[in-house]
């Protein structure tokens, strides 16, 4: 799939919702494809924002990215992306990823045989949500004649595509097997995509398609501000944080094994917002322009173009400046 001058907005817990709803309103009028709720950490729930975001806006899509595969049954994922698609039919986007530790377990789950519990997840959501009757016994997912039992509307497949949240590159080229496209992660240099692309390409090929077959939208930081300064503290904040709660992250960022060390020994999760102010003097200039876009609307651009260079079809854009309709406008007409 091409890129088609695609552009998306990504939204997390930075904003109240109802200006959520008020930035996806005006993502829609200025052209962008998606706007995109985050659910990474325990903050905001991500299907319950995307219903908001539905409902005020009539052509964009709209997506999560992600839930996890592990705190709900597929049978309730399915139900309740199915129950979005009757908000917005065709427009939603089903972005599921495999979660994180510390997190996970501080909750209880055991996150084994990643690959597998996705590989199990999406074989089931796609089946209920292409309307058919699933029996699974796998070692995580276990249906016995499941299927969305309609009772008053029109029983139908759900035009719902799945993206997989992958980092490591077995999950990419998982993703490049069984999904309709992957949300690459956002806090990862270019060259990281090109390692994505080459393990996507691995994926697909098993499936007997090609790398083109699979949407590739990406998450990037999008900090911009005519103060540089200004933008490049405020990537550096959201950097530090979760090069240093998130090890997947951490690994795929490229950046120096002692500079991550150093940050890990002063945040963990939780973390305060002291801890990562003072753990964010550790990160350079250099580093935070090389994973984020970040400095003046025309250096974030370039940045942006970078990634989609190598590889991105969608850049789904995380705006960080105190102007978001300053930043939708400067992508707008790219």
């Amino acid at each position: 799939m091409t890129d088609g001058n695609r552009i998306a907005l990504y939204l997390q817990d930075k904003h109240p919702i109802p200006d959520g709803m008020e930035y996806a309103r005006y993502a829609e009028q200025r052209g962008f494809d998606a706007v995109w709720q985050a659910e990474s950490r325990l903050v905001r729930e991500a299907t319950v924002p995307m219903a908001a975001f539905a409902a005020v806006t009539d052509t964009i899509k709209v997506g999560s990215g992600v839930i996890n595969n592990w705190t709900r049954n597929p049978a309730l994922i399915a139900s309740t992306f199915a129950t979005l698609d009757d908000l917005a039919p065709g427009r939603v986007l089903l972005g599921i990823g495999a979660w994180w530790d510390p997190l996970a377990s501080k909750v209880g789950i055991e996150r084994r045989r990643p690959l597998l519990a996705m590989r199990e997840t999406v074989t089931a959501v796609r089946a209920l949500l292409n309307d058919e009757t699933v029996t699974f016994d796998g070692e995580f997912v276990h249906l016995d004649g499941v299927e969305l039992d309609y009772v008053h509307q029109e029983r139908r497949p759900k035009d719902v595509p799945i993206y997989i949240g992958a980092t490591g590159m077995k999950m990419m080229e998982l993703t490049g097997e069984i999904a309709d496209g992957v949300v690459l992660n956002y806090l990862v240099s270019p060259t990281y995509n090109a390692r994505a692309m080459e393990h996507l390409a691995i994926g697909a090929e098993r499936a007997g398609r090609s790398i083109d077959d699979i949407d590739r939208p990406q998450l990037i930081v999008c900090s911009m501000s005519e103060d540089r300064d200004e933008a490049l503290d405020a990537a550096r904040l959201l950097i530090t944080q979760y090069l240093g709660q998130q090890p997947h992250i951490m690994e795929a960022s490229g950046a120096s094994r002692s500079l991550l060390e150093e940050i890990a020994n002063q945040i963990t999760w939780p973390a305060t917002e002291a801890q990562i102010r003072e753990a964010s003097k550790l990160l350079p200039d250099d580093v935070v322009q090389t994973l984020a876009a970040a400095g003046t609307p025309d250096e974030c651009r370039a940045k942006v173009a970078e990634f989609v260079d190598a590889g991105c079809t969608c850049p789904i854009l995380y705006p960080l400046g105190p102007d978001v309709h300053a930043m939708i406008d400067a992508f707008a007409a790219t």
